[in-house]
């Protein structure tokens, strides 16, 4: 890639952080919902669980920063743009945005949906 193309991976990047980040903010909402629904089925048999106005303040900065920590990684997609795809093709670059994103998506779910089946299956 010549340094003008560099410029233009880099900028296309930029202009999709903005999905990339709204992506994490629904994510999280939606990890949080399953963990209010499904947390005093599925946890509260076994041990206490409430939800207090503490914890999800507490939960909302952990998760800002876990969403700091995400964007460290998006940008690492940029990088290993720049890396491997010498010919600069865009079908790549979304092939490389699209698996970034929906991994980073699912995750927060999955962490939830994994607590909630230990819970239903270990009980503790």
């Amino acid at each position: 890639m010549n340094t003008e193309e560099k410029l233009n991976a880099r900028k296309w990047w930029w202009l999709k952080r903005g999905k990339y980040n709204k992506g994490l903010i629904l994510s999280g909402f939606i990890a949080f919902l399953l963990y209010c629904i499904l947390g005093p089925i599925f946890i509260a048999p076994h041990t206490e669980f409430e939800e207090t106005l503490f914890e999800m303040a507490f939960q909302g900065i952990f998760y800002g920063f876990m969403m700091v920590l995400a964007n460290v990684f998006y940008t690492s997609g940029w990088l290993i743009d720049l890396l491997f795809n010498k010919s600069n093709s865009e079908p790549f670059r979304r092939r490389l945005f699209a698996l970034g994103y929906w991994f980073s998506f699912t995750l927060p779910i999955s962490l939830i949906l994994w607590v909630m089946t230990r819970f239903f299956i270990w009980g503790k």
